[in-house]
């Protein structure tokens, strides 16, 4: 593309976005190689602080070919608003080991009104899960995309394949809107959740596809106001709230609805899971609503006996859940035991809501489990109900 094109683009774009001029900064001109094996992690940074440092609203343009990163950090506080507009495929390096052990590949870190558009990044992930399978000596592990003390952020049209962990995860964080996203790993990949969310407020999650080896979106202590909907899940875990009750001292989670998504040959539908063992944690106010199941393995369920390799015998969880609905949900479960709400003896679930619920087993009839749960039904509930009125 002619610059003087580009750079009328840009104006264009930068003028629909944010109502008036910015400055553009082309990554290619600081240096950034678009061939995939020279590293453009320092181009990468001196353009971004080119853009941040701009009075007026700037965009850090990427055009298409693959760059070579290594772990990067883009930090604030910027002047104005800066825009990702990003065309091609930003790749990690294969040797996991240069990713070190921060925990993060690509991290923006303190920064507010951040838009990024577009783009390819690629995790390359299969070196360190075979490290991770052969139970070898391996680093920790990163995250592709990580948001960590952000505000007002806005991710659109962003594909991440191949994450060595977790694809995007979001923490200490507030108004963020992520939609049209694609995000893909294969199935036996480790812990390879798509999106983490914890300790953040008013998140919304819209109109993405989600497939991997891990929860399709995941949501910690502390999350407040989330709203996920018209995602399509499959294969992975379902959408978990949880694990929660990891300490003893923890925030809770509440006003998270999941609406209007379809989940295919998950392991679980919509899960709220917890620790067998003391916590302050809770979830309240959480709405399931208008989901699509094609034979998943659990396709509602609450698990809070979750103890792994016998960390907490004999314990209860002491997360209180309470006040949870679960609406207009179809579509078939691979075993008998279609809802499984296995709730703590200590901190019964309270508020438990069935309301239109129609699951069923191929050749088999299904089944509600219960343990300590109450609530109640409205309308049309297969499997029959167990709460406890």
């Amino acid at each position: 593309m002619p610059k003087e094109l580009h750079t009328c683009l840009l104006s264009i774009l930068c003028f629909a976005l944010w109502a008036f001029p910015c400055d553009s900064y082309n990554v290619v001109h600081f240096g950034a190689k678009p061939n995939g094996r020279s590293d453009s992690s320092l181009s990468f940074l001196r353009t971004w602080m080119a853009a941040c440092n701009s009075v007026r609203p700037s965009t850090v343009y990427v055009p298409r070919g693959t760059y070579l990163l290594r772990p990067v950090t883009f930090s604030g506080s910027c002047k104005n608003r800066v825009t990702f507009q990003i065309e091609g495929t930003l790749v990690a390096p294969y040797d996991y080991w240069s990713m070190g052990n921060s925990g993060y590949w690509i991290l923006f870190k303190e920064v507010s009104r951040v838009s990024i558009l577009g783009g390819k990044i690629d995790g390359r992930g299969a070196g360190f899960w075979g490290c991770r399978r052969k139970g070898g000596n391996c680093p920790v592990g990163a995250r592709s995309i990580s948001f960590m003390w952000c505000k007002d952020i806005y991710v659109r049209g962003l594909t991440s394949i191949n994450s060595q962990t977790i694809h995007m995860a979001i923490g200490q964080s507030k108004n963020m809107r992520i939609e049209y996203t694609t995000i893909r790993a294969p199935s036996r990949s480790p812990n390879t959740d798509g999106i983490h969310v914890q300790h953040s407020s008013d998140i919304s999650i819209r109109r993405s596809i989600i497939k991997t080896g891990d929860d399709c979106v995941s949501i910690g202590p502390g999350t407040t106001n989330m709203w996920v909907e018209r995602i399509g899940c499959g294969p992975g875990h379902g959408i978990s709230i949880g694990s929660l009750g990891n300490g003893i001292r923890e925030k809770g989670v509440q006003n998270v609805t999941v609406t209007s998504s379809v989940f295919t040959k998950t392991d679980n539908g919509v899960r709220i899971k917890s620790w067998a063992r003391p916590s302050s944690g809770y979830a309240t106010d959480i709405h399931f609503r208008n989901l699509v199941m094609l034979n998943v393995i659990n396709p509602i369920i609450i698990d809070q006996t979750y103890c792994p390799n016998y960390q907490c015998p004999h314990q209860s969880s002491g997360v209180k859940i309470s006040r949870v609905t679960y609406t207009n949900i179809r579509g078939s479960s691979s075993r008998p035991e279609a809802i499984t709400l296995d709730c703590s003896p200590t901190n019964p679930c309270t508020g438990i809501k069935l309301h239109n619920i129609r699951l069923s087993t191929p050749n088999r009839a299904t089944r509600a489990v219960c343990f300590n749960a109450g609530g109640y039904t409205r309308g049309l509930v297969i499997p029959r109900s167990c709460l406890r009125t």
